[in-house]
């Protein structure tokens, strides 16, 4: 099974998390099948793949609880700026 879910990358202190499609058995930092996307708790910001997101969650992929919120909040303001 495939879960959408957040890849530590960054330094010490100052953590940025890949959105990533990878298999559920795989560590958290694992190999990823795909990257669809990243998030800067910081900055508060995010960047969605939305194509790439559609693709993986049409083949059954789920994402975590956390992806999910984040991917809402980012398409919600992709939206009112577009």
């Amino acid at each position: 099974m495939v879960k959408l879910r957040l890849k530590r990358c960054g330094r010490k202190q100052r953590a940025i998390y890949r959105i990533v499609a990878i298999d559920v058995q795989s560590r958290r930092e694992g190999r990823d099948l795909g990257k669809v996307g990243f998030y800067d708790p910081k900055q508060k910001q995010t960047y969605s793949n939305v194509p790439s997101i559609l693709y993986f969650l049409e083949r059954g992929a789920q994402p975590t609880e956390i992806v999910h919120d984040i991917s809402k909040k980012g398409l919600c303001e992709e939206l009112r700026v577009n």
